[in-house]
Formats: C-alpha cells, structure tokens, sequence
C-alpha cells in the first residue's frame, strides 16, 4: 500500500486532472503564483538591508540613515505581511473553492450510482470518499503543491543571495545540510506510511459506525453491546497507533532541525570569527554584518525547510485522496439516462420478455422470466422468500441493470424512457419505509416545490390519515427524527402511501407486507392499498390471502423462475405448486 501510495505523488497525470478542477478560477491560481514569486525576492531582502546597516551606517556613526533603513525595514515588513495573508488566504479559498464543487459532483454522483453498488460498498467508506478524502484535495491547494512551490522558491532565493554575497561563507553554513536533507527524507517515508494507515482506519472507523448506528436497534435487541464495543476498540486502536507513529516522527525530526540549525550557526560564527581576526580592521568589520545577515539567512532557510516534508506528505496524501475520489467520478455502473421517450401518462401494460437478472455475474435471481401485466391489472407476487419477488420490483423503474432480456412499459423499452419520466410512472411503497429527518410534509413530498399543501391534505384525507398526522405536535410540520424513529412501522407505512397517491402513478409497485403493525394501523394500509390500487396497473409483493383472492393474476416464483400464473380459483384447481404453497404457507398464517 506504501509503496503504491509514494509514487501518486509522481503521477503527472493525476496531478493534472487534480488541477483541472481548479479551471474555473484560474485567477486565484496565478494570483496565488505570482505571489510565491514576490515572497520569494523579498525573503533576502531584510538580512541584506540589516548588512548594509551594520556595514555601511552602524560602523560609521550614521545615525540619519540607521533611522531610514529602519524604516525601509518596517514598510517591506508590512508589505511581505500583506502579501504573505494574500497567498495563505488565496491559497485557502482556492482549496475551499474546489472542495465545494468537487463535493457537489460526487454527491450527484453516488445518488445516481446503481444500486448494487451500494450492495457492495460499505455506506461509511463512501461518506469517507464524499468528506474526508475530499477535505484532502483541499490540501493539495491550501498546504501542499503551491506552498511548496512558494518554499522552494524562498529557498532558491535565499541561497542565490548567500552564494552572491560570500560563497564561502555560504558553503560553510550549509555543510550540516546533508544531515537534514537525509532526516527530511526518513521523516517524510515514515509519517507517509503513518498517514496513509490513518486513513485506512478513517474509512474503517465511519464504515463501522455508520453501520453500527443504523442497525443499533439490533445491536441492542441481541445484547450485543459489548462485543460490538471490543470490535470497535480495535478499529480506534489502529486509529490511535497510526497518529502515534506520526507524532513520534514529527518529535523526532523537529529537535533535529533544531539542531542542524545550532550546528550550521556554530560553524558559521566559528569560521568567520576565525577568518576576521585574520583580516584587517575594515575588512574584519564588514565579516561581522555579513555574520549577522547570514545568521538570519539561516533562520529563513531553515523555516520553510521545517515545514516542506510535511507539505510534501500532505501533498502525498492528497494525492492518494484524490485517486480514491475520481474512481468514484469515473464510476460508469449507474443507471444511464440515455431515453428520451416521455410521455405524460402511460397505460400502465408491463412486459418481461424473457428477463435474465443478477446481483453479481456469477448467480442470477432470476431466470428467463416472461409475463404480462395488462393495464388496469392488479397482479400478486407470491414465492418463498428469495425467489425474485423484491428482485423484479426493483427492476421496474430500473433500479438495476438487467442482463438479458428486456422489460418494457406500454410495448416501450423502457430504457428508452428517461429515467424521470419512467419513475414518475411508477409509484412505490416498500414495507421497509425510509423517512428523512425533517417534517412530514418534507417527508410527503420529498421538498418538491411544485406540490401543495392543499395536494398533500387531499390525499391524506383519501389515505384516511388526515386526522392523525394533525393530532401530532404541529401537524404536517411534525419533525420526524432520523429514518422515522418517532413513528410506528404502520405510521411510517400510511405516509409512503400519501406520497405514492400524490405522485399519481399510472403503476403501483407495493411490498404489502402488515404483520408487524396493530389492527387499526392494519385497517388504514388496506383501506390505503385499495385506494391506489384503484384505477392503476399494480403490481403486489402479496403476504394476505385478501389480496392475492382479489389479484387479477397472480405470479408464482420459485427460484427465480415463474412456475404457475393464474388467478386463485384457477391455481387451485391445477393442484400444483401455489396449491402447496397456499397450504403450507397462507393457510398457516389464517390458522396462527
């Protein structure tokens, strides 16, 4: 991982593209340029100024011109300061700039992302990809390549005037810089390696707790609190361990910048002290300013020379984040939005012409299904459970993509149907029902601006759940918490029937499932269910025997094949596969 991770940061091609996303503000790019360039010629330029004092003005009593360069001193003080806010703020806001629409682009991304995707990718580690490793790429921009740019170039500068002004002075006070250039290298490998750990147990640790926090109620009902505690102490350990790596290399490789610094002054004084007793008196005295300025230039050099490993990892690390972000981006298994067929209204007659389908390419779940749902019809899906009945569900307004065969919507492919025109057709009720935080006229029409208040109460009236959501604290402007945790199932259920009738589907797709809600809730749904299903092509996942006697049709699956359709009187005089099935399975539910 290491080893793969080190060389992003040469990757002149993932450099590139990371760049380009900064196009539309390409004036703060070269602002932020060309102020690296003017911090860097003004670097040299007080030492040089305090040589010239001490030479020229301090030696010869001028007191008038000390004042003045004093003064000069102090303006490019304030410039270099003014100048120094402008990069670090441009340089931040650049990074922030970028972070916002790259932020932007994988959300739209990941929301479009086909389903089985979700199936394989932890939740934590795609918000990890969505905010951490995108605060990353903010990085590149505010602390990695243009700041060390701007140090590299203070640096050069900074020697250029050395070398100009005493080249053996110069090479004296850089002698120890072997030393820090082969530290600079060991700290650098070493927090890199720790970094990179880091973010693994980033990824590790949302993914965990993302899914430990959503699936809590299970965590809690089997007592399993404590294992679950250990398990994540593990994870936080490496967490831990990883930034301890790192803090012991920053504290080792500060002192010894702390030391080469000493060592290169020491030198420093002691060869030119020893070269200026050797010197005459005006010559010995100009040695003392040039002692002083290069003492100063010493501590410039060596403060970008503090930093620039870290920016390097930084960099790295940038690097790495932004590999992991655009293998999102360039994701291609989402559902493609290539119809343009868009009617306002269509008939509601389903076709499964000969349909093969999988998760994965090596099992499919369902197997050269061939049937057709007339418009108007209400047909039932009855099967064991894992025998394709949620699979050709999600299949309808493609969720997934199917790999043979092809459905079609009133003789239509309906990949030939844009994708929000096929889904506005289609209504959905799932029996596990998703509600956002927010209230529950957010809830009702999903923030859809072009729907009413007057809509939503209409058809709650129609659901019969009018006078409960306004017996709640504030009515329609009841805030429901995360996923619905306020409301009952049968509570949750009735609204995703409010806004499946809102939408006035032509096809009503419904997991019908009520055994976990109390009678009158019971009531409600299939009052609720009745009231959609009437004048639309509905297809129901059936669990009561009331549906699947008044079903049109009814379409019995067994491992993903259909085995039998017909209506009930009709299946049960063949005395076969539904026979058993509505022996052992319906009739033991009536029974219990």
């Amino acid at each position: 991982m290491s080893s793969t991770a080190a060389k992003k940061i040469f990757d002149v091609a993932l450099l590139k593209r990371v760049f380009q996303l900064a196009a539309p503000y390409k004036k703060k790019v070269f602002l932020s340029l060309a102020l690296a360039i003017l911090l860097a010629l003004l670097s040299p330029v007080r030492p040089y100024l305090i040589q010239i004092t001490v030479n020229d003005y301090i030696r010869n009593g001028m007191l008038d011109w000390v004042i003045r360069i004093t003064i000069i001193q102090a303006a490019f003080l304030l410039v270099e300061t003014i100048f120094r806010f402008l990069f670090s703020f441009t340089t931040a806001w650049l990074g922030q700039s970028v972070v916002k629409d790259l932020r932007i682009t994988v959300f739209n991304r990941v929301i479009r992302l086909n389903l089985s995707q979700f199936d394989r990718t932890p939740i934590g580690t795609l918000t990890t990809r969505t905010i951490n490793d995108i605060e990353s790429i903010n990085d590149i921009f505010a602390d990695g390549l243009i700041p060390i740019i701007a140090d590299l170039l203070s640096i050069i500068s900074i020697l250029a005037v050395m070398f100009w002004v005493d080249w053996k002075l110069a090479l004296i006070a850089l002698a120890p810089f072997p030393f820090l250039i082969l530290a600079t290298y060991i700290f650098k490998e070493s927090v890199n390696r720790s970094f990179i750990r880091v973010r693994n147990a980033v990824a590790a640790l949302n993914a965990f707790v993302q899914e430990h926090l959503t699936g809590i109620q299970v965590v809690q009902a089997f007592a399993a609190e404590e294992r679950e505690y250990k398990k994540f102490k593990k994870i936080n350990a490496e967490h831990r361990s990883a930034n301890v790596r790192a803090i012991f290399a920053y504290s080792v490789f500060f002192p010894v910048v702390e030391i080469v610094l000493a060592v290169s002054t020491g030198l420093l004084v002691w060869w030119g002290a020893s070269k200026a007793m050797q010197l005459p008196e005006s010559e010995a005295a100009e040695m003392a300013g040039k002692m002083i300025a290069f003492i100063l230039y010493l501590n410039l050099l060596f403060r970008p020379l503090r930093v620039i490993a870290d920016k390097f990892n930084v960099l790295q690390m940038g690097m790495v984040a932004s590999e992991r972000v655009f293998k999102v981006i360039d994701n291609d298994d989402y559902i493609k939005n290539e119809g343009s067929f868009a009617p306002k209204k269509v008939n509601g007659k389903i076709e499964f012409d000969h349909v093969w389908f999988a998760y994965n390419e090596e099992r499919y779940v369902l197997r050269d299904l061939h049937f057709t749902v007339q418009p108007g019809e209400t047909v039932a899906l009855v099967g064991h459970t894992g025998s394709g009945k949620t699979s050709i569900i999600s299949l309808i307004n493609r969720l997934y993509h199917i790999q043979k065969g092809q459905i079609c919507i009133d003789s239509v492919n309906i990949e030939d149907y844009s994708l929000d025109s096929l889904r506005a057709q289609t209504g959905v009720v799932l029996q596990d029902v998703f509600l956002f935080s927010g209230s529950v006229m957010d809830n009702i029409t999903l923030r859809n601006p072009e729907i009413s208040r007057e809509q939503v109460i209409r058809a709650a009236q129609l659901i019969g759940m009018h006078d409960f959501i306004m017996e709640l604290p504030g009515g329609y402007d009841y805030k429901v918490m995360e996923r619905g945790s306020t409301l009952s199932l049968g509570q949750r259920q009735l609204l995703s029937f409010i806004r499946a009738l809102l939408y006035d589907p032509s096809i009503l797709i419904l997991d019908e499932a009520t055994s976990s809600v109390d009678t009158e809730s019971e009531k409600l749904i299939q009052h609720a269910i009745e009231t959609l299903i009437s004048g639309r092509t509905a297809i129901v996942i059936a669990h009561r025997l009331s549906t699947i006697r008044k079903a049109d049709k009814i379409i019995v699956l067994d491992k993903g094949e259909v085995r039998e359709i017909g209506n009930h009187e009709e299946l049960m005089q063949k005395g076969g596969y539904y026979h058993s099935l509505y022996e052992s399975q319906f009739m033991k539910a009536i029974q219990d």
